[in-house]
């Protein structure tokens, strides 16, 4: 921004104005995690990002993840990590690390970051007011949970309130036992709970390519009716299915579309929501099927 001129700032914020407006006032979720999180310049885009949504009246909730860092400090304990079906093995000893890393160091970072960008935030798990209340997801996975039930009245008291929370993606069941939950999943069920305008997924792919090797062949977006399609063809497989699975849940739960996105690219939350280009892969219901995203209007 530094090499632009006045009149081609005042440009960019008046072709954003038409997009301000549709977001203004609406909850955006973002599930936020991977490469964005550990690469610092990112980590400082994202929050500021985020902080200038909130600037402008968008009630945004923040979800995050952590693998890389659970992981770092089983090594550091000597204990190396195990994954069923891409979820991670947690016995005792892993969920108290797993409690460690998301709901102390990483949550509040996060919370100070966006604090420090001009931000009001607050930081909350999943076991806070039993937001996230589950049950034993497979008895070979050890403490992962499987979300019975959202509470979502924590999340909702601090949007009233002003604040951005950020939740770690650790919840809890009727006696109390800590789980560990997939992000993906968590940040679903809490955009579903909140009926949300829009849930963000932030991974390490531009979205869903029609050739996994060719970022260029983007699918820009999906109605929920071509998924069966896609699977058949190939198109959408490998990891890629469990986070399809879980825009098709928030969508299910009442969310009115769901983007998956390169964390990697800076400030594409921005992008997305504020441009007519978008930054990745929308999914929506097939009567909420966009017909000209270059409008910027539903």
């Amino acid at each position: 921004m530094n090499d632009f001129t006045n009149m081609e700032r005042a440009e960019v914020l008046t072709a954003a104005l038409p997009y301000i407006r549709k977001y203004t006032g609406q909850i955006v979720v973002v599930k936020y995690g991977g490469n964005a999180m550990i690469n610092e310049q990112l980590k400082q885009q994202v929050m500021e990002d985020i902080v200038l949504l909130w600037l402008i009246g968008v009630k945004v909730v923040l979800v995050h993840g952590g693998g890389p860092e659970i992981n770092d400090l089983m090594d550091r304990l000597g204990k190396k990590p195990e994954f069923v079906g891409g979820l991670r093995v947690t016995d005792k000893e892993t969920m108290d690390i797993v409690q460690m890393v998301l709901a102390g160091k990483i949550n509040k970072t996060l919370v100070n970051l966006l604090e420090m960008k001009g931000g009001k935030a607050v930081g909350l798990s999943g076991m806070d007011g039993r937001l996230l209340q589950c049950s034993t997801k497979d008895e070979r996975l050890g403490f992962v949970g499987e979300i019975q039930k959202v509470h979502i009245n924590p999340v909702t008291d601090l949007l009233g309130n002003g604040y951005i929370p950020v939740v770690s993606t650790v919840g809890c069941d009727k006696s109390g036992n800590a789980y560990n939950i997939n992000g993906d999943t968590a940040a679903a069920y809490i955009a579903g709970a909140l009926q949300a305008k829009t849930l963000i997924m932030m991974t390490d792919i531009a979205g869903v390519l029609k050739d996994m090797h060719d970022p260029s062949t983007l699918i820009s977006e999906i109605s929920l009716d071509e998924l069966p399609s896609l699977r058949e063809n190939g198109i959408i497989s490998g990891g890629m299915i469990p986070k399809v699975e879980c825009c098709a849940t928030a969508i299910a739960r009442g969310v009115k579309n769901v983007v998956i996105m390169d964390g990697r690219v800076p400030h594409s939350i921005l992008m997305e929501l504020l441009t007519d280009e978008g930054a990745g892969t929308r999914f929506s219901a097939p009567e909420l099927r966009f017909e000209d995203r270059q409008s910027g209007w539903e």
